[in-house]
């Protein structure tokens, strides 16, 4: 940390394909991170590999963390005073710090081709030697690289690594130990001239006076690089201090196979397609290595803010549970108040999810049922199918539901149901005396007596309370769709 007590955290994700829900973990921890200590975080693009980046990417990356509320302080949109804050729009920064590493003794030109090296490693791991870069080009003389000069040969730049241990105290991981035989000197630039990762992350982050550096487990091996490197960028006035390091857990997928951005559930936008809120998703995300209390799961983000301590985070790898993921967005749809909850539900109330008319939704038929869906939902998008028979010339007979519902003597039970129920006083509790009598006459407990008229008016066997369904679709469509019903059962 900073001597003045500052927090300085960065988020710095490659725009490449869609974002997924670990890239959100991560963003999420130093967003609550940078908030619990008043600090700052700064949003930076990797966007220095031009076949694989897009600004499709780049605008959905934006467009994720402003859907998540997760705001920054620098970056993007935002400006600061290290701008720019797209790696693209930093080049000449790069070379000219990989330049100074060379002139300075903490770089140099490494001219093996591919298949020398590939043949050195294979001879090191037959010797069961480390087959890490061997230094070959570490101290060559002007004669050698004259000679590879007119060879032809396109050099590497090369960073020198110290000949010593490396050992940090990782925050999430306690102290570790790196020998220098496991870290062998590695490439900053590219025989073209195009800087590496291993150079432009922690060139930034010096830059940019990054204090803590949390990021995913897959990067922990690189981290002595780097913090070889930032010692050599004290050394030429280009960094203040060494970052404090803190890996996070993997999320892992099916099958205890660590979550890969190929994974179909890894999308973050299958979770907002499919009507989860930002609170109940950063919620669930949360608990992939972190834990609010003992016996409590549901939270919102500003108390996850006041609690939220990286030393609390878990080391060992985290499982993505659907099922829980969707519970926890359930409980958050039941926290909203109702009018908030039907402005969300808007987009699913409209093609192309809605499979009825523009002109047949009726604005106070669904806000007199809005608050008893509340109570149902897990997420935003079943509102549609949960509510289609209010809207709907004749309901969307679901064939399994029918089939479990229709037994023998239901036309019988229906027939008689229908009776009561058109001469029952139009409210909740008066149709469900009507259907629990029919019922009773027929040898059958409410439950069971009520299946086939909830499948013959909202075409399904499961959806809201029914009889309250009934009062709000009113008498006429009701008795129309038991009638139809009870038509196809005679056909």
């Amino acid at each position: 940390m900073a001597n003045d007590g500052t927090v300085r955290v960065r988020f710095c994700p490659s725009p490449t394909g869609n974002p997924h829900v670990g890239l959100v973990r991560t963003a999420l921890f130093n967003w609550a991170f940078a908030r619990h200590h008043q600090g700052t975080l700064v949003f930076r693009v990797e966007d220095t590999d031009a076949a694989r980046d897009s600004e499709e990417s780049y605008e959905a990356l934006l467009d994720s963390l402003r859907w998540l509320g997760l705001d920054w302080d620098e970056g993007p949109e935002v400006g600061g005073p290290h701008a720019p804050y797209r790696q693209s729009q930093r080049m000449d920064v790069y070379r000219d710090v990989a330049r100074r590493l060379e002139e300075s003794g903490h770089a140099y030109r490494c001219y093996c081709t591919t298949e020398e090296l590939d043949a050195r490693r294979e001879a090191a791991r037959a010797a069961g030697r480390p087959s890490g870069y061997d230094g070959h080009c570490r101290d060559l003389s002007a004669e050698q690289v004259a000679a590879y000069e007119a060879e032809g040969r396109k050099p590497i730049v090369r960073f020198r690594m110290p000949d010593k241990a490396i050992t940090f105290t990782d925050l999430v991981r306690g102290e570790l130990t790196f020998a220098p035989e496991n870290v062998p000197d590695y490439g900053i630039v590219r025989a073209n001239g195009a800087p590496l990762y291993t150079l432009v992350n922690p060139v930034d982050d010096a830059l940019m006076e990054i204090t803590h550096v949390l990021r995913g487990e897959d990067l922990l091996s690189s981290t002595p690089r780097q913090i070889a490197l930032y010692e050599a960028l004290i050394e030429l006035d280009l960094a203040k201090e060494i970052p404090a390091f803190g890996h996070l857990p993997y999320v892992m997928g099916e099958g205890n196979k660590k979550l890969s951005k190929r994974d179909p559930q890894a999308s973050l936008n299958l979770y907002r397609e499919r009507g989860f809120l930002p609170e109940g998703l950063l919620n669930y995300l949360s608990l992939l290595g972190w834990s609010f209390s003992p016996d409590e799961d549901i939270f919102t983000l500003d108390q996850m803010v006041a609690k939220f301590e990286i030393g609390d985070v878990n080391a060992n790898p985290a499982r993505f549970d659907l099922k829980k993921a969707e519970s926890i967005n359930g409980d958050h749809i039941r926290m909203l108040s109702v009018e908030d909850f039907t402005a969300r539900c808007a987009p699913w109330l409209r093609a192309p999810f809605a499979p009825w008319a523009p002109e047949d939704f009726d604005p106070a038929a669904f806000a007199a049922l809005a608050p008893l869906a509340q109570t149902r939902l897990t997420v935003l998008s079943d509102i549609t199918a949960n509510i289609d028979f209010l809207f709907l010339d004749e309901p969307a007979i679901d064939e399994t539901s029918w089939n479990k519902a229709m037994k023998e003597g239901s036309d019988a039970l229906l027939a008689t149901a229908r009776a009561k129920i058109a001469e029952a006083d139009w409210k909740a509790e008066a149709l469900k005396e009507a259907v629990l009598e029919a019922g009773t006459e027929h040898g059958l407990k409410l439950g069971k007596a009520q299946a086939p008229v909830r499948v013959a008016v909202t075409g399904r066997t499961i959806g809201l309370p029914l009889f309250e369904s009934l009062e709000i679709l009113g008498r006429e469509k009701t008795l129309a769709r038991i009638d139809a019903a009870l038509a196809r059962l005679a056909a």
